[in-house]
C-alpha cells in the first residue's frame, strides 16, 4: 500500500466492477486461469478502448484491476473490480484529457463491449483447445454445443456496475488496502467452528433495507468445499496494472501527468488572478449570453454595497 501512494493522482477516480454471468461463472469454475485472464483482458480492453473514442473521452486512461471470485456466502461469484483515474493522456501525450466532474463512461455501451469482446474470446479459447471440461459440463467440449451454450449470452445484459466515485485519493488507498489482498472470508466473519459445523456472518444483498446480516451455518466439509472454490491457480495474479499504469511505462508516464496537472492548476490560477484585475481590463472578454455581443462593465461595487450608477447605460438606436 506504500508503493501505491506514489502512484495516486490529484483527480476524481472512479470504481467499475464487471460481472461474469452465472453460466460463465461455472466455466471458469473448471477453467480459472484462462477464464480469469479473460475476464481482466476483456474488461481492461473495453474501459481501454471506449475512453479512447473522441465520442466519449478521446484519451488513454490507466487502471489498476482486483479480482475476487466470492460472493458473501462463500459461493463463486467471479467479477473485477477496476480502479480508474478520472482521465487520460490526449493521443499526442502532450495534453490531459480529464472526465465529466461525477462521470466516466456509459455504463450500457461498456456492458455491451465487455460482452462481446469476453465471448469472443472464450470462443477462442475453446478453439485452441484451451477449456477443458468435466462432469455436468463434458458435453461443452463439443464446438457445436458449445457455440449453442453460449447464444442465448448474446442477448442478455451483462452486468457491468460504475459506483459512485472515491472521495479523493486518500478514499482509493483505504479501499486498496481492504479489498486488494483480502481472502475469500475474513476470521472476523465467523461466529464458530467445530468437527460438524461452521457459522459465519454474510450479507444479503437482496435485502434492501439495513438488516442484510445474516448468520449462516454450513457442515464443515461444505464450508471447506466453498472456500476451497477461491484459491487460485499458482502463480496466478490476481491484481493488474493497465494503460499509463502498465508496470512497464508506469513512472514515466505518471510524471509526465503531474507535471501536465501542474500546467493545467497554473494556467487556471494565472486566468482567475486576470478576472481580479481592473474592470476595464476584463470588459473585452465579457460577452452577452443573449446576442453574443461585447458587455461594458458600467460600475463595481462591494457586496452588500449600492451601486453608484443608478440608471442602465442608452442603448444605441439601430
Amino acid at each position: 500500500m506504500q508503493a501505491r501512494v506514489s502512484d495516486l493522482l490529484p483527480v476524481e477516480y472512479f470504481h467499475v466492477v464487471f460481472t461474469l454471468p452465472a453460466t460463465i461463472a461455472k466455466i471458469a469454475l473448471q477453467n480459472k486461469a484462462a477464464v480469469y485472464d479473460l475476464l481482466f483482458k476483456a474488461s481492461s480492453r473495453t474501459l481501454l478502448t471506449i475512453a479512447a473514442d473522441p465520442k466519449h473521452l478521446g484519451a488513454t486512461i490507466g487502471m489498476t484491476s482486483v479480482l475476487h471470485s466470492w460472493g458473501s456466502a462463500l459461493t463463486h461469484h467471479p467479477h473485477v473490480h477496476i480502479i480508474v483515474p478520472g482521465g487520460g493522456l490526449s493521443p499526442c501525450g502532450k495534453h490531459w484529457i480529464a472526465c465529466r466532474p461525477g462521470f466516466f463512461l456509459p455504463v450500457r455501451v461498456v456492458s455491451r463491449l465487455f460482452r462481446r469482446l469476453f465471448l469472443e474470446g472464450l470462443m477462442a479459447l475453446h478453439r485452441s483447445g484451451n477449456l477443458a471440461f468435466s462432469g455436468q459440463l463434458a458435453h461443452l467440449t463439443s464446438p457445436d454445443i458449445f457455440k449453442t451454450h453460449l447464444a442465448p449470452l448474446r442477448k442478455t445484459a451483462w452486468v457491468v456496475y460504475a459506483k459512485p466515485p472515491f472521495g479523493g485519493p486518500g478514499a482509493v488507498l483505504a479501499y486498496l488496502s481492504r479489498y486488494t489482498h483480502r481472502v475469500a472470508i475474513p476470521n472476523s466473519r465467523l461466529v464458530s467452528a467445530d468437527a460438524e459445523t461452521v457459522a459465519f456472518r454474510w450479507k444479503d444483498y437482496r435485502i434492501r433495507n439495513r438488516n442484510r446480516q445474516k448468520v449462516m451455518r454450513l457442515e464443515t466439509g461444505e464450508f471447506i468445499r466453498r472456500f476451497l472454490t477461491h484459491v487460485l491457480p499458482p502463480g496466478f495474479h490476481r491484481i493488474r496494472h493497465t494503460g499509463f499504469l502498465a508496470n512497464g511505462i508506469r513512472r514515466a508516464r505518471l510524471e509526465t501527468i503531474r507535471l501536465l496537472l501542474a500546467a493545467e492548476a497554473q494556467d487556471d490560477q494565472e486566468a482567475s488572478d486576470d478576472k481580479t484585475g481592473p474592470p476595464d481590463e476584463q470588459s473585452s472578454s465579457l460577452t452577452c449570453p443573449e446576442c453574443g455581443g461585447s458587455m461594458v462593465v458600467i460600475d463595481a461595487f462591494e457586496r452588500g454595497k449600492t451601486p453608484k450608477s443608478r440608471s442602465p447605460p442608452w442603448r444605441t438606436a439601430a
